[in-house]
């Protein structure tokens, strides 16, 4: 009795839950894409979690921690690319026609926050790639004037955003969209001329197609791990090249660093480079080590004196060789002795610890701009063939397996044809992806362009799997 009941109420969960009648081209590959596309997001959700609990210093490092990163990655590229395929089987066979243009509408936005979501999971990587695709992301939402609400640069921020606000989102709009689809049931053929039969659907085969889906990202990952190059830092730079990050300093305490006079549509970076990146941690450094104050000293001498100094301090850091600064020479000299002594703290670690204690909430923040003014970073990232000149956001490091961000292809085009000499092409980027967004979005309620699919008679081929 007790087995009678409990088989009633899985019934009727079922009844709830699934699609029961379909039309025989229902139980083809090309209408089980929005469960695959679920199967990606539940291996995401699960991988995620493992790595948010074990921490990134887990999924750089430990090989567990990496097969884990590699799944994560994979689990990405096949939700990509599942939902693409599945946007355009709902778009060949116009699956959006009333009274199914809100299911459209619903999907196209959590499809796009999904290409968001993977994006901002890049970002968080712990390797140089996520760096540099931090800067340039920083660059694109600046360009989109939504760099005062979004900052790449914030760890923090991102974490939040990816492990957090989209997903909740993401798995809201598709309750949602799941729902408008039970209650419609799958689109018919919008011609009268084509025949069907309705069917029960074939869930056995559906649970299947995931579990081999499953497997293939398994394998995948096992095959071709996730790429891992060292992240840069600031002590790293220092003691490749001491000379840069004492230039990169004179740099910043004159306020002519790119940080300094970065403007892109918007300023987010409202600190001032003097500030942040020599007084604040040469203070800091002196309250903890008790040498004398050179700072104060400088600071002491008229505009003429100061500015012979700084003149000084760049042609002595010019003129250095690069591995190594001669401390003797700064005698007599306060403003040397000072960038000298950040020179120092630089190239033990201290100073990017420092800048990132001075705004927490905010880190790397400063340490990452700061790399930036040094020119390392693009020097790196055009080694490894993924600056934005080399489409790079759309490849991975090792230029093989893995692919990168190729869903991103779309901004490179333009980066590379319309926006090629616009100096203002983060903006005008932003401005003309946000525009075919909404078309993207809306176009089930364009006259006209709605019934381009029609046109294109790709249903049939879909139409006919079921027969």
């Amino acid at each position: 009795m007790p087995g009678k009941i409990q088989n009633k109420i899985l019934r009727r969960v079922k009844d709830k839950i699934f699609i029961l009648k379909v039309p025989a081209y229902g139980n083809s590959i090309f209408y089980a894409l929005g469960f695959l596309g679920l199967v990606c997001l539940s291996i995401l959700l699960v991988s995620g979690l493992i790595m948010v609990l074990m921490g990134s210093s887990w999924w750089l490092t430990a090989p567990a921690g990496i097969f884990f990163r590699s799944i994560h990655l994979w689990s990405a590229q096949a939700l990509v690319l599942i939902i693409t395929l599945h946007v355009l089987v709902v778009f060949s066979t116009s699956g959006f026609k009333p009274p199914r243009r809100l299911t459209w509408v619903v999907g196209a936005v959590a499809f796009f926050l999904m290409l968001l979501e993977a994006e901002f999971g890049y970002y968080l990587r712990g390797d140089f790639s996520s760096q540099y695709r931090a800067l340039q992301g920083a660059d694109f939402w600046n360009g989109a004037r939504l760099g005062y609400v979004i900052n790449t640069l914030n760890h923090a921020e991102v974490f939040g955003i990816h492990v957090v606000l989209i997903p909740i989102i993401i798995f809201i709009l598709l309750g949602l969209h799941y729902t408008l689809v039970k209650i419609r049931g799958i689109a018919k053929p919008y011609r009268k001329d084509v025949s069907y039969k309705i069917v029960p659907a074939d869930h056995t085969k559906l649970f299947l197609r995931g579990g081999v889906l499953t497997v293939l990202i398994v394998i995948l990952a096992a095959l071709f791990p996730s790429p891992l190059i060292s992240p840069a830092s600031i002590s790293g730079i220092a003691r490749q090249d001491s000379a840069l990050v004492g230039q990169t300093l004179i740099d910043e305490y004159q306020r002519a660093s790119d940080t300094a006079s970065y403007m892109d549509s918007i300023d987010p970076y409202q600190y001032d480079t003097r500030e942040i990146y020599v007084l604040r941690p040469y203070e800091s450094y002196i309250a903890e080590s008790g040498i004398a104050d050179q700072l104060k000293a400088f600071q002491k001498e008229d505009a003429e004196t100061r500015q012979r100094q700084i003149n000084d301090a760049e042609a002595f850091y010019k003129n250095s060789n690069a591995g190594t600064v001669d401390n003797s020479l700064a005698a007599g000299q306060p403003f040397l002795s000072v960038i000298n002594t950040l020179v120092e703290a630089a190239r033990s670690g201290l100073y990017q610890s420092t800048l990132d204690s001075m705004n927490p909430a905010a880190q790397p923040t400063y340490a990452l701009r700061f790399m930036s003014d040094t020119g390392v970073l693009d020097s790196e990232a055009d080694e490894l063939h993924i600056t934005t000149e080399q489409w790079g956001m759309v490849r991975e490091e090792n230029g093989k397996f893995p692919p990168g961000a190729w869903w991103l292809a779309p901004l490179g085009l333009l980066d590379h044809t319309a926006l090629a000499n616009d100096s203002n092409g983060d903006r005008d980027g932003a401005e003309i992806l946000g525009s075919l967004m909404l078309l993207f979005v809306l176009f089930p309620y364009i006259p006209y362009l709605n019934r381009l699919p029609e046109k294109l008679h790709l249903a049939e081929l879909i139409w006919k799997t079921g027969r």
